[in-house]
């Protein structure tokens, strides 16, 4: 029992916020924002364009998932030549703390694997100017069971499904990776006759844990941080809502081979190890790549894109035993 100020003071304390719901785009976080901040320590990037190849086909703004009036869309990249043999697939993530950011930074990202040989994807997803934590979650379960839906179409190996992100994309992949079978995180909307399994992981500088002590989510001294908006909690206020979306939490038997890319900023990796450890326990391939050099928005530019490009090939080649042919 408690007095009736004490309860509501209580209630305000723990409530979820919804203050970052704004519904106005954030739209602080793009590539040339990145690249004005980056040149300051790294002056000699440059900014990787988009690609325009005949052997790449494209379809820009395919609706994936209806939410009442929200449609939410993706574009495909693929290549323009037939083959008999069935081709893999990846989903790219965009970053941009769960708030900002576009799928169409990776648009370069999507046409250089599609020119490899790759079927890919890019999704958006609600950010936490519309939907809070785990709506960014269920939207792309969403696009993962729309792809196994339209392999056919694509010439998919449904069986080669790989979800790749960069920063909090690459926290996404990672989770998406960790919790096939979890219905927690499958949502209740869209092609869910289809599976949202995912066969491979390449985390681009994405958070392993929220709550691990080398995670540096989540300091709203300053001013509020981009996970404490997306859950809508502080991680003092809710640390087992921080957990619950953390990668690392599942890690297990079930994790499927894993790359990690990564900058030279150690916090944008929290708990890899933790989370190595677990795969190499179970007998799970990985591999860790690092820049040792790289700030972390490095997928963004040169000098890192093309050997970025080439550590995703030659892992999905191995762990997929493929070489894809255009």
């Amino acid at each position: 029992m408690c007095f009736l100020t004490a309860c509501l003071l209580f209630v305000e304390t723990f409530s979820q916020s919804k203050a970052g719901l704004t519904g106005i785009a954030d739209t602080s976080y793009t590539t040339y924002s990145a690249y004005t901040s980056t040149r300051k320590t790294h002056p000699d990037i440059k900014i990787v364009k988009e690609f325009h190849s005949k052997s790449v086909k494209e379809n820009r703004n395919i609706t994936y998932c209806n939410l009442g009036e929200r449609k939410l869309l993706l574009d495909a990249f693929y290549p323009s030549s037939k083959t008999k043999t069935k081709r893999a697939a990846i989903i790219i993530i965009h970053g941009g703390g769960w708030r900002s950011g576009n799928r169409t930074q990776h648009y370069p990202l999507a046409q250089r694997l599609a020119n490899l040989g790759y079927v890919c994807f890019t999704p958006e997803y609600r950010l936490s100017t519309e939907a809070l934590y785990p709506a960014a979650v269920h939207d792309l379960k969403a696009a993962l069971r729309w792809i196994r839906s339209n392999a056919k179409k694509y010439n998919i190996d449904d069986r080669k499904i790989a979800v790749l992100g960069f920063s909090a994309g690459g926290q996404l992949a990672a989770l998406l990776g960790v919790t096939t079978g979890n219905s927690k995180f499958e949502g209740t909307q869209c092609n869910l006759k289809s599976s949202s399994a995912v066969n491979a992981i390449v985390d681009l500088d994405g958070t392993l844990s929220f709550v691990h002590p080398e995670s540096g989510e989540g300091d709203d001294t300053k001013k509020t941080s981009a996970a404490t908006y997306w859950f809508g909690y502080s991680k003092k206020d809710n640390p087992k809502l921080w957990e619950e979306a953390s990668p690392l939490t599942y890690v297990g038997k079930n994790t499927p081979p894993t790359l990690f890319i990564n900058s030279s900023v150690d916090r944008m990796h929290a708990g890899r190890n933790d989370f190595l450890k677990v795969l190499n326990e179970n007998n799970i391939y990985s591999e860790v790549k690092t820049f040792s050099d790289a700030p972390h928005s490095f997928p963004l530019f040169d000098p890192w894109f093309e050997p970025t490009v080439k550590y995703i090939d030659e892992f999905l080649n191995k762990v997929f035993g493929l070489k894809q042919k255009l």
